[in-house]
């Protein structure tokens, strides 16, 4: 069955089953691989991408779910949000092995579009739902933080 997106600003017609996993259409269909597998039940936030601005989990929602919608992923995030968070990131010394980065990224972007000043426990509770093997809880708040302080300047 044929379904019609745009991924990243470029409209795309893509051939899965409608039940197919959104995350596996990304990866396998459209090589962005920046979106990753991590438990397959929306549990970890490893495939965190955006449909019309808000974060979802493409492990668990059907590519038929979202089309005709705008999906961004970590290939296509762009504004002043991301470009805050990726500086941050590096200025907080964030990632250690680096397998939820995306997911994060996209969940702090999206947080900081809806809230420009999120105060700690907005921060808190928008990142809860991504785990981070490595355990860099505090500095991820601490970016997404800083984040907002920079982007609030601007």
């Amino acid at each position: 069955m044929s379904t019609a997106l745009t991924v990243n600003g470029r409209p795309v017609t893509v051939e899965a089953e409608p039940d197919t996993p959104l995350l596996w259409v990304l990866r396998a269909d459209l090589q962005l691989t920046g979106t990753k597998f991590g438990c397959g039940m929306a549990l970890c936030g490893a495939c965190t991408v955006h449909a019309n601005g808000q974060a979802i989990r493409s492990c668990v929602t059907p590519v038929s779910a979202v089309a005709g919608q705008a999906i961004t992923t970590i290939e296509g995030v762009e504004g002043p949000e991301i470009a805050a968070l990726r500086a941050a990131w590096t200025a907080v010394d964030v990632v250690q092995c680096g397998y939820c980065q995306s997911g994060q990224l996209m969940s702090a972007c999206a947080l900081l579009k809806a809230n420009p000043r999120p105060d700690a426990k907005a921060i808190a509770e928008a990142m809860s739902g991504n785990l981070c093997r490595c355990g860099t809880y505090q500095r991820i708040e601490e970016a997404v933080a800083l984040a907002a302080q920079q982007t609030a300047k601007a």
